[in-house]
């Protein structure tokens, strides 16, 4: 037992991360998470305005931290190449990249675009390829580095009663991405985990909440989950910390659930 104490190991201080998709709901938790526990940290998002609140609320909250916004699209790859070297230039490093970006949709298969299921995949699996690849090329010259990728409860269901097949593969792709990238790069250094949260509660889905369709949904969406509530995006905030952190060293391909118990039966 010579190692350090374990609340120690939590701590992120002295660590760089960037968080993509981190101008709103769960993404904006993560990068406060990380901020909190001791990182400098880059809030990424396509919307400028986002990122830059983001960033100013991390740096109020802790002074002694930096934090950088950068505007981006990361299904691109050359704003993704960019970003990386942003990040490295303003920040000096780069040890923790959590690829959060991603969208949903509601909408019958049979009538379902072909382009609104590439859409689908090029947002929430493509991006986080583009964004892993990139991010583990500067970890590897380190010999140091965790990717944390966000992928879903319905990457392990399919949910019920709304009709998404693209986004269901799509996230259930994250997690096997994450397998493949998290065993192909074990030796080198780069631990590669993934977060798969349940019905969270974020402003989006608090807008959803009150409409029509949205009433009639959660009391279906609550009937089956036993702890009968929503996540808070602060109830994934522990995992993030975890997983960015030196406790986590020997854990990589993995799935961490956070759901409520949803799929637990």
């Amino acid at each position: 037992m010579n190692s350090e104490n374990i609340l120690g190991r939590f701590s992120l201080r002295g660590k760089v991360a960037l968080v993509t998709g981190a101008g709103q709901g769960i993404g904006r938790a993560f990068a406060h998470a990380l901020a909190d526990a001791g990182a400098d940290v880059a809030v990424i998002d396509r919307e400028k305005e986002a990122s830059q609140i983001v960033s100013d609320e991390i740096k109020r909250r802790n002074p002694s931290q930096k934090s950088i916004a950068i505007t981006a699209d990361v299904t691109d790859e050359s704003q993704v190449k960019e970003t990386i070297k942003e990040v490295v230039s303003e920040l000096g490093d780069l040890t923790i990249a959590c690829n959060n970006v991603g969208t949903g949709q509601w909408i019958d298969s049979e009538n379902m675009p072909y382009a609104d299921f590439q859409a689908m995949m090029r947002i929430n699996l493509d991006s986080v390829f583009l964004c892993a690849q990139n991010e583990a090329k500067h970890m590897f010259t380190r010999g140091y580095g965790k990717i944390i990728n966000t992928a879903s409860m319905s990457a392990h269901v399919a949910n019920f009663p709304q009709n998404q097949s693209h986004y269901n593969t799509s996230k259930a792709g994250v997690i096997s991405l994450t397998r493949s990238l998290g065993t192909e790069w074990a030796d080198r250094g780069v631990r590669v985990n993934s977060i798969s949260p349940g019905y969270t509660r974020t402003p989006l889905v608090e807008e959803l909440l009150e409409t029509e369709i949205g009433k009639k949904m959660w009391p279906v969406w609550k009937s089956r989950i036993p702890q009968q509530k929503m996540a808070e995006v602060t109830d994934l905030q522990g995992a993030i910390v975890f997983l960015a952190s030196a406790v986590s060293d020997y854990m990589t391909g993995c799935d961490l659930v956070i759901d409520g118990g949803y799929t637990a039966w």
